[in-house]
């Protein structure tokens, strides 16, 4: 069964950046309430998509450089990729249909 991965700042490029499919990167932390509020959302998006999406999870408390880079400042913040570049965000615990709709234009 899939789930979201880790990436990190060491693994980001390889992963989300150079990948050869469209990839949504959730920036979250330990404490934050509404990040675990669209965890469950994120993991059901790893196993309707697999194979054709990434969905990858970024600690930025173990990993500031990354969330500096995109410039992150609240959380959760959802960022879609796609050809190694940022085509959209979603800032905040929203419903489960407006991230999937962000997804279905990636695909």
């Amino acid at each position: 069964m899939a789930k979201p991965f880790e990436v990190t700042d060491a693994t980001f490029e390889e992963e989300i950046i150079n990948s050869d499919k469209p990839a949504v990167v959730d920036f979250w932390a330990v404490w934050c309430g509404p990040c675990k509020m669209i965890a469950p959302i994120m993991e059901d998006f790893a196993i309707d998509y697999e194979g054709k999406v990434k969905i990858a999870k970024l600690d930025v408390d173990n990993n500031p450089n990354i969330a500096v880079k995109f410039g992150i400042r609240s959380i959760p913040t959802v960022l879609f990729f796609k050809g190694g570049k940022v085509v959209d965000q979603i800032i905040g615990a929203l419903p489960k249909s407006k991230f999937e709709e962000k997804i279905k234009e990636l695909v």
